[in-house]
């Protein structure tokens, strides 16, 4: 039982040190190498797939044993090429061997043995920094590199692991830098102005979207590289960004100098409410020296600051100012309250008081139409416009008075609102 127990132990502890596979044990899922950028990789518990015809079925300078595979993508000239490998830190345990090997191959189906040509040297019993080096690549085209670990030798009966450094440089994957301008890099804009910017890039080809930053908070993203705002204020920082290459992307930025943004003081003073065929004075206030208010209508004087408006009805107004080149503009709402008096009886007995049914406002609204039932729904009155000459007195259509009770009424104002006011009057002798 206590032997027993130890293996457990054992093999537990052996579990839990145990490395997975990197995803580039297999040629399909080969690392993508990016000129003169460094990756830290290893073939620790790598293995081989080894058939005919499969990746590993090679045999130029050395025959795998726990492969990786990393690949790079040659420029459009293409040309000489060196990869690079240092840092090299083996796994030390009885029996491993401690040396790596590692050559270029080019492939005319990928990762397809039977299609494999080995492209420049070829190395094996490497133990400390290394390179590998290639002339002539062909342009635009995918290249493997596969490094392996030495099982050979006298008592060697693993093959080695280890973790390393690589990079890769050269002529043939060399790119020229790409970059990005914006345009204007300084602009002077007016408040409220919508200012357009434009980029253009060079050398970077697969352009990705356009994001677009104020003070460094993406505000838009696009397809093309134009951008517009109105929402520029004064020294505001407008940037670009986007991405060069679909394989190994570099994103490229630029930004302008502080915009300059021309503005004046203006307002149209405060909002304002008054009651119906009341008038307001306008609260206009600015600096320039050419302004106007709109709409005109009801208004003494569009060319003054501080015009009298006699709205109808709830309105708008907008003050319009113009000064070197820029225009802006403010608006005040003057509420127009439409108050409806509706009494809910009335006594027509002809004692000179409250003998018909008036409804303080109705005056205001020419249009107005006035409908009155019985309980039975009959209709008793009607009228087209409702002030007080034409309020009811309690008879019906023909002229005879009616009895007392409860009747109904649709008052519909036809104004910019379409208010309509339904409900029950008593008529009292």
């Amino acid at each position: 039982m206590r032997i027993l127990c130890c293996i457990l132990v054992t093999v537990i502890c052996v579990c839990g040190v145990a490395r997975a596979q990197e995803s580039y044990n297999n040629c399909v899922s080969a690392l993508e190498l990016c000129p003169n950028s460094n990756y830290t990789v290893n073939n620790l518990n790598a293995n081989i797939t080894f058939c005919p015809g499969c990746e590993d079925d090679f045999n130029f300078c050395f025959t795998p044993q726990n492969s990786i595979w990393l690949s790079f993508a040659t420029n459009s000239t293409g040309g000489a090429v060196q990869v690079d490998f240092s840092s090299l830190i083996f796994e030390i345990s009885t029996g491993q061997d401690t040396e790596l090997q590692a050559t270029i191959i080019e492939a005319i189906a990928p990762c397809d043995a039977t299609t494999y040509t080995q492209i420049g040297n070829c190395l094996s019993n490497e133990t400390g920094s290394f390179s590998l080096n290639a002339a002539g690549l062909t342009p635009n085209t995918t290249y493997y590199i596969v490094i392996d670990g030495d099982n050979a030798g006298v008592g060697i009966n693993e093959p080695a692991e280890c973790t390393f450094d690589v990079i890769i440089s050269g002529v043939g994957i060399d790119r020229p830098p790409s970059s990005i301008a914006i345009s204007p890099t300084s602009a002077n804009v007016c408040l409220q102005e919508t200012a357009t910017f434009n980029a253009s890039v060079s050398d970077c080809p697969d352009t990705g979207n356009y994001q677009w930053f104020i003070n460094g908070t993406l505000v838009s993203t696009t397809v093309t590289p134009n951008f517009q705002t109105s929402d520029l204020v004064q020294g505001d920082l407008v940037s670009v960004e986007t991405s060069c290459y679909s394989l190994c992307s570099e994103i490229v930025s630029a930004a302008t100098s502080p915009i300059t943004v021309n503005s004046f003081p203006i307002s149209a003073g405060p909002d304002q409410t008054i009651n119906i065929g009341e008038s307001a004075v306008l609260g206009g206030a600015t600096s320039a020296t050419t302004f106007q208010w709109t709409p005109t209508f009801n208004v003494s004087n569009p060319l003054n600051l501080n015009p009298i408006v006699t709205p109808a009805q709830t309105t708008t107004y907008t003050l319009t100012a113009m000064q070197n080149g820029c225009t802006l503009t403010d608006q005040a709402t003057i509420t127009v309250s439409t108050t409806i008096d509706i009494p809910n009886s009335f006594s027509p007995n002809s004692d000179g008081a409250n003998d018909t049914w008036v409804i303080h406002g109705a005056e205001l609204y020419p249009d107005a139409s006035m409908n009155i039932y019985s309980r039975w729904g009959q209709p008793v009155f009607q009228s087209r416009g409702y002030p007080e000459t034409k309020a009811w007195d309690g008879t019906s259509e023909r002229g005879k008075p009616l009895a007392d009770g409860v009747y109904y009424y649709v008052f519909e104002l036809h104004d910019a609102d379409e208010q309509v006011f339904k409900g029950s009057v008593t008529l009292i002798r």
